[in-house]
């Protein structure tokens, strides 16, 4: 019997992560605050008469839309990273302060 007939199943798969995977909390603290950006453009823009500057979409919902998944993805990132900090110093043994009696 070979290595190449046994299966290997310590190896990780190599598949591909998403744009947003390694951001952290600052990375998606960014994002929502890069959708808020981009709904007070679409918002705005129309307003002040700029509808021909690059960035602005034709129709208002269709640029909504696309700025509410940039701050969903952000709002996600920096929920989860808050939550697994949370875990973590949750299952690090606690550390007195008292000195150790002999």
């Amino acid at each position: 019997m070979t290595d190449k007939d046994v299966e290997r199943t310590d190896e990780q798969d190599d598949a591909p992560e998403p744009w947003w995977a390694g951001l952290g909390t600052r990375g998606g603290a960014a994002l929502i605050a890069l959708g808020g950006l981009a709904a007070a453009w679409v918002f705005l823009a129309p307003a002040a008469g700029l509808e021909w500057l690059p960035g602005t979409p034709g129709e208002p919902a269709a640029g909504y839309y696309q700025a509410a998944k940039v701050i969903a993805i952000g709002l996600v990132i920096v929920g989860t990273t808050m939550l697994g900090s949370c875990r973590s110093r949750a299952a690090a043994p606690e550390e007195t302060n008292t000195p150790e009696r002999d």
